[in-house]
């Protein structure tokens, strides 16, 4: 994806977040729920104006950071090499904050509402789609598995990141369906943080196998 469309498609969504919250506004409660705990509890709560626009502009904060990191990257750690990349991973999380305020003001009017399972569910596709892309992310000290061992050598992160990819998509993936299925929340959290966590002991493992044969880069 361009910077430019990156940017077109940033600008619609958070527009996309302030006009749903303008059009749900009259029918919000006085308090609206902000934050709920693993069983899908709400347990935070905030004024109707600060439910209602506070996503929206921590949105565009976000955007705003992510849009400054390739300036940031120092070099030998550029963004460059994979922008296209990097603005449809940008979109992504982007379109994410906006399906959480979107589930957030749907339970301030439907207190009913799974937000668990709905929050649990979304963020699952996201990783499934980040993991799609991750094989193609170079080393940087923003986006992937930044671990010692992956900053230190070229080949331990593309090969991490390949391995990477795989497990991210099949977690994300799979969680998403566990999710639809019906089992709980918790359960698939704990799963999906145990593969997750596989790629960084992949990396040490790695990174010492090539010290010992000095063959890191």
């Amino acid at each position: 994806m361009s910077t430019r469309g990156m940017l077109v498609w940033g600008v619609l969504l958070i527009a996309a977040m302030l006009a749903y919250s303008l059009w749900l506004y009259p029918s919000l409660p006085e308090r609206v729920p902000t934050h709920w705990n693993w069983k899908g509890e709400v347990d935070g709560w905030s004024s109707k104006p600060v439910g209602a626009f506070l996503l929206p502009g921590l949105t565009a904060v976000l955007w705003l950071v992510l849009l400054a990191l390739p300036w940031l990257s120092p070099r030998g750690f550029k963004i460059e090499p994979f922008l296209s990349t990097y603005n449809l991973i940008v979109v992504m999380v982007l379109a994410l904050m906006g399906y959480i305020h979107a589930v957030a003001l749907h339970a301030a009017i439907h207190p009913r509402l799974d937000v668990s399972r709905a929050l649990f569910g979304g963020v699952f596709l996201l990783f499934a789609g980040i993991g799609l892309l991750l094989g193609r992310v170079k080393r940087n000290f923003w986006v992937g598995v930044r671990t010692p061992w992956t900053l230190a050598s070229e080949v331990v992160w593309d090969r991490t990141h390949r391995l990477t990819a795989r497990l991210y998509a099949l977690a994300g993936s799979l969680g998403a369906l566990a999710i639809w299925l019906g089992v709980p929340p918790a359960v698939c959290l704990v799963v999906f943080l145990v593969l997750v966590f596989v790629p960084v002991v992949y990396s040490l493992v790695l990174y010492k196998q090539m010290e010992r044969r000095d063959m890191l880069n």
